[in-house]
């Protein structure tokens, strides 16, 4: 089975197996509304090469997480409001203070039919904190006091935590905390407790799994499902066009419009999934003037931006992250572009005549594009917007440390997740160099406070001070797109990275 390419979708027989091809039944007959058992859906992803692994702890690209979805289960995952709902774990209690966790697990079992149990558990937690190892969820683990964690039995664990932290449900949830069998250290052949059991793995190329009948939450209705890696987005298109796939992941918006109104394929859109934005830098001149940033703000034609670089599959922002996300302060008016006032604010903050050097990059789809509209709507203003076009393999690196104004794009985490990693004093992912002793404080509140409706006046008091002060222009929320075959039924319109986007389990074939 051989990954397709541009040249090779059209002879991708070559590369799927007979089999595959026969597992999908006949071409396109109409939209699937009625769930259906059986077939084997094969959905095409941009891949890592050769070096793939199924080691769900080292997921990182879009097809690995899909991938470990399907073969694994994590406590807790998020939902299409981005805040964490139960998975493996059946409920979670805080002690008083929010320093202890008690997790009941839920009745499940693994693949090979052994119980899941708070021994796996832990020892899957143990694994990823491993300083040594440097698996990405271990940030997120790390408020975990694991030497003073413990099962109490069989389906209980009880998590001692360094400080009270009422948002320990996100940490849960965190991307790739997934839980594994206790010692698990070879997935040449991995063995989880998610819907789909593994049959074979060609990196690079394809994986197949199998339907788990005895997964928790019940059987899917696929038999198989088949991971194909296409790279390009047009071997992608290509091939679910020609029949060769039933599912095309991380679609462009220009390819949806195009096909929106088609019978060739069924266009999802997942709304919300990613922030688009310029970050500016508040620890240099001249964005440490708050006059100036504000008519940043000011200069932004958000609609435009959505509609030229977005294609329209999108919203505008309000330079707050997590549209309708928990939390997510919505009684802010929104900005919009007021020439006037922002040639006044420049005037005053004595940067008329200023050229700003504005860097971005290939490295994320539109930003080149985007800064480049931005450039455009910031002249008559008395600024001159110089777009710099960096090396995409270092961007991000880059940003985080040099230059004053940069494009910036991210999936969907919780809000709490955003701040914590983002906009502390001790963020290690701080672009916008935000520092605020008050505004650390307020996050420290925030993650303290038991009762729900005071923990969100507070994250509502954080989003007040960053839409006033803040560093980044979010300008709009992207549309994840992926395309299907008219047969396929069940996809959700969940955000890119949540528990329902990906989701196999609940798709079925018409």
């Amino acid at each position: 089975m051989n990954a397709i390419t541009r040249r090779g979708f059209l002879g991708l027989s070559a590369g799927l197996s007979a089999a595959a091809v026969a597992g999908c039944g006949s071409g396109p007959t109409g939209a699937a509304t009625t769930p259906k058992a059986g077939g084997r859906l094969r959905a095409a992803f941009a891949g890592g090469g050769a070096k793939e692994v199924l080691d769900p702890h080292l997921a990182n690209l879009f097809v690995e997480a899909a991938r470990s979805k399907a073969l694994f289960d994590k406590l807790a995952d998020l939902g299409p409001d981005v805040a964490a709902q139960p998975r493996l774990a059946e409920r979670w209690e805080p002690n008083a203070d929010l320093t202890r966790w008690r997790i009941t697990l839920r009745q499940a079992v693994f693949h090979d039919g052994r119980p899941v149990r708070a021994a796996d558990v832990l020892s899957s937690y143990a694994r990823i904190l491993d300083p040594a190892r440097g698996f990405r969820a271990r940030s997120s683990l790390s408020v975990i006091d694991l030497a003073n964690s413990r099962a109490v039995d069989d389906r209980t664990v009880e998590f001692a935590l360094t400080r009270p932290f009422v948002e320990f449900p996100n940490v849960l949830a965190a991307f790739g905390a997934y839980i594994v069998p206790e010692g698990a250290e070879d997935f040449s052949r991995p063995v989880g407790s998610g819907p789909f059991a593994f049959v074979s793995f060609e990196p690079g190329k394809s994986v197949l799994l199998k339907r788990n009948p005895d997964y928790w939450e019940g059987a899917a209705h696929l038999d198989e499902l088949q991971f194909v890696i296409a790279n390009e987005e047009s071997a992608r298109v290509n091939a679910l066009l020609g029949g060769q796939v039933d599912y095309a992941h991380d679609l462009t918006p220009t390819t949806a419009r195009a096909h929106a109104s088609g019978d060739r394929m069924t266009v999802v859109r997942s709304p919300n999934s990613a922030v688009q934005a310029f970050a500016m830098k508040l620890d240099r001149a001249p964005f440490d003037n708050r006059d100036l940033r504000e008519a940043m703000f000011l200069l932004a034609d958000r609609p435009q931006l959505v509609e030229s670089t977005l294609a329209g599959a999108g919203q505008v922002g309000n330079d707050l992250y997590g549209k309708g996300y928990q939390y997510y302060a919505d009684d802010i008016p929104q900005r919009v572009r007021d020439l006037d006032k922002a040639k006044h604010l420049i005037r005053k903050a004595g940067a008329e005549g200023m050229t700003i050097r504005l860097n971005t990059s290939t490295a994320a789809a539109g930003m080149v594009e985007a800064a480049t509209i931005f450039a455009d709507q910031a002249k008559g203003s008395g600024l001159t917007i110089e777009v710099v076009t960096g090396n995409k393999d270092t961007y991000w690196a880059d940003i985080l440390k040099d230059g004053v104004m940069s494009s910036f794009r991210s999936g969907a985490m919780p809000i709490e997740t955003h701040i914590a990693q983002r906009l502390l004093s001790t963020s290690g992912t701080n672009v916008t160099k935000w520092a605020r002793p008050g505004f650390d404080a307020l996050y420290e509140k925030a993650v303290s406070t038991a009762d729900a409706t005071a923990r969100a006046a507070v994250y509502g008091d954080m989003q007040r001070m960053l839409h006033a002060e803040g560093g980044y222009l979010m300008w709009g929320f992207a549309d994840w797109i992926v395309g299907t075959a008219t047969t396929v039924g069940g996809v959700s319109t969940a955000p890119a990275n949540t528990l329902d986007w990906a989701r196999f389990d609940k798709v079925w074939l018409g």
